[in-house]
């Protein structure tokens, strides 16, 4: 076995013993937990019946902090927008007879 045959196959069981190998049908019963496990850098490797067919891994995570939303910065909100609504307004969303 040549030198770099050697480097390439403990490549390959170092790569192997990191991931994690899932059947389709534990994937789905327990996704959630192995989402959680994503996130903290495991890789998943999906199976059906035992026969690799895709990769689940996390997404890069931006630098910095993220905007609100695409105005952020543009739009000044009042203070009077979270004062309580009028009683006309309220009656009227709940479906009450207003006074008139």
């Amino acid at each position: 076995m040549c030198a770099y045959q050697r480097v390439d196959l403990s490549r390959k069981l170092v790569h192997n013993m990191t991931m994690i190998r899932l059947n389709i049908h534990e994937a789905k019963t327990h996704l959630s937990r192995y989402l959680a496990r994503v996130e903290e850098g495991e890789v998943i490797v999906l199976c059906r019946r035992n026969v690799p067919i895709a990769e689940i891994r996390a997404l890069p995570r931006p630098h910095g902090e993220r905007p609100i939303g695409l105005a952020e910065g543009k739009i000044v909100i009042p203070d009077e927008f979270f004062d309580p609504l009028p009683e006309d307004i309220l009656a009227l969303f709940e479906g009450r007879e207003t006074e008139e």
